[in-house]
């Protein structure tokens, strides 16, 4: 059975889809700790990120990189965190994160609710900035 991030992929469902290539998609996600929270998944799908091959697992991160430049244009923070949890959906993902301090990234934090008028602004932003 598809992951919910292949369904995004393939369009089956909704996202507000920041930047795309041939084997890369980033993403916001829909209940952020911080606004423009985004993840960034291979169209691959593999469970396990250790488990994806090394050309892979290297253009996550290049692709990622490039994602994480464009949120710091857009956001006002210290920098990008990157995490990687991996137990939440059966697909490997990097989750970027704009914080200015640790607590940021706590995933036990109260998660924001944004409208979809606010997830469009600040995808429409980062976009821009790429």
């Amino acid at each position: 059975m598809a992951s919910i991030f292949t369904k995004i992929i393939n369009r089956e469902i909704p996202a507000h889809i920041v930047a795309e290539d041939d084997d890369y998609l980033a993403f916001l996600d829909i209940n952020p700790l911080v606004m423009g929270h985004t993840l960034v998944v291979p169209k691959k799908e593999v469970d396990y990120i250790f488990d994806l091959d090394k050309e892979t697992l290297a253009g996550l991160h290049s692709f990622s990189k490039k994602i994480a430049k464009a949120i710091e244009k857009v956001v006002t923070c210290e920098r990008i965190g990157v995490t990687v949890i991996g137990l939440e959906v059966p697909h490997a993902h990097v989750h970027l994160i704009p914080i200015n301090g640790i607590a940021d990234m706590n995933f036990a934090n109260p998660k924001l609710n944004p409208s979809q008028e606010e997830l469009e602004d600040i995808s429409s932003s980062i976009k821009k900035a790429l």
